[in-house]
């Protein structure tokens, strides 16, 4: 598999989606049909992410953040930036990019919008849309110390190696639930985000 410049904009022009996505596709309980845990009729809240690849030079990247452990929500876990969609932002887009330079620091002058993955239920009730974005290079980061212990970036292509979709799972209330996972050196990244890494694979590069 290619992961130039040039490769990924060729794939993102038939592979994303170039609409907001109104319907989720993707959830947490896709793996656990038998064990769910999004509530029937739950209205979801609206929230964005952003998913940054970062062109590097040899090695693409995505860039990530770790969570501090303090947070009651996802406290300690890897994520992508982002968060709730204000009634101040103009779309998904601008949700993504604001959450994005809070969070990270990273300037939206740097960052091309190029589509959206498929959008994501999660387990707390936001309905997130994945904005996939290509990063110049020669941001600074500089995190936000209340909500983001760490700023790092994987290999695209580790990310996108099948191989390293592993499958694990968790007790809750007595039964297996089932999610993916892709342990990088010393980060865990599972859950939302794994899903959301699985689904750029599946519209890029399955």
């Amino acid at each position: 598999m290619k992961f130039s410049e040039a490769e990924i904009r060729r794939r993102a022009v038939t592979g994303l989606l170039h609409e907001v996505p109104l319907k989720h596709e993707r959830s947490d309980d896709d793996m656990n049909a038998a064990v769910p845990m999004i509530p029937v009729g739950v209205k979801p809240k609206p929230a964005a992410v952003l998913v940054p690849i970062v062109l590097r030079e040899p090695e693409v990247t995505v860039l990530l953040t770790q969570r501090t452990d303090h947070l009651s929500s996802h406290g300690g876990q890897v994520a992508f930036p982002g968060g709730r969609i204000d009634a101040e932002d103009e779309d998904a887009i601008a949700a993504a990019l604001r959450e994005a330079e809070e969070e990270t620091g990273l300037a939206r002058a740097f960052v091309e919008p190029l589509g959206y993955l498929d959008s994501y239920l999660t387990v707390t009730a936001y309905h997130v849309v994945p904005v996939v974005a290509l990063v110049k290079p020669g941001f600074t980061v500089t995190p936000q110390e209340s909500e983001v212990s760490a700023v790092f970036e994987v290999p695209l292509r580790f990310l996108m190696t099948p191989e390293n979709h592993e499958t694990h799972s968790r007790e809750w209330q007595g039964k297996q639930r089932f999610f993916y996972a892709m342990p990088y050196e010393e980060r865990y990244i599972w859950g939302a985000t794994a899903g959301m890494i699985r689904n750029l694979y599946d519209r890029l590069y399955a």
